[in-house]
C-alpha cells in the first residue's frame, strides 16, 4: 500500500523520539506515514510531498472556508504553507539532537489566491545553515507554475 492510499495519522512526534532522529529522517517518516503528521496539516488540509536535504515541498488546495472579508483566501493560509516549507527545509539539515524555532518570517503576496486557484505547492530551500542561525526562502505556485507569494525565514537552531 502506498502512502497516498493510507489514512494520514495526525499528532505530535514525542520529543524523546524526535531528538534521536536527524531532521531529514524525521520529515521523511512524517511524509511516508511512519510518524504522525502535525495537526496543522489536518486543520488546513495540506501535506508534505517532498523532502531532500535543504529542500521541502508542501501541497494543498485552498478552500472557500479559508476566505477573508475581501473575497479571497486569507493570507494566513499562504503564510502557513510558506512557513512550513521554509522551516522544514531548515529542519531537514539538522543532525539528531537539534531542533529550531522561527525567529522571523517575511512574506510577499504577489496575487490573490481563491478557492478556484486549485492545488498550490510551497517549496522551501535553505540559503544558509550555520551552528545557531539558518535562513531559507520559499515560493508558492499553482499547478501551472504561476507565482502567488514568496518569502524568507530566519530560524534559531536549538539543542534538544
Amino acid at each position: 500500500m502506498s502512502s497516498a492510499d493510507r489514512a494520514i495519522r495526525y499528532g505530535v512526534v514525542p520529543t524523546e523520539t524526535a531528538k534521536t532522529m536527524p531532521g531529514l529522517q524525521l520529515l521523511a517518516a512524517i511524509m511516508d506515514g511512519t510518524m504522525p503528521a502535525p495537526p496543522i496539516q489536518q486543520t488546513l488540509d495540506f501535506r508534505l510531498v517532498k523532502v531532500e536535504r535543504g529542500y521541502t515541498a508542501f501541497a494543498g488546495i485552498p478552500k472557500f472556508g479559508y476566505y477573508n472579508p475581501l473575497g479571497s483566501i486569507h493570507g494566513g493560509y499562504t503564510a502557513a504553507l510558506l512557513d512550513s516549507s521554509m522551516a522544514c527545509a531548515v529542519h531537514s539539515t539538522l543532525e539528531a539532537g537539534y531542533s529550531y524555532t522561527t525567529l522571523e518570517v517575511k512574506i510577499n503576496y504577489v496575487r490573490p489566491v481563491t478557492s478556484e486557484t486549485g492545488e498550490m505547492r510551497a517549496e522551501g530551500k535553505v540559503i544558509h545553515s550555520g551552528k545557531r542561525i539558518a535562513t531559507a526562502e520559499g515560493r508558492l505556485f499553482d499547478s501551472a507554475g504561476k507565482l502567488y507569494a514568496h518569502g524568507t525565514t530566519t530560524c534559531l537552531i536549538l539543542s534538544l
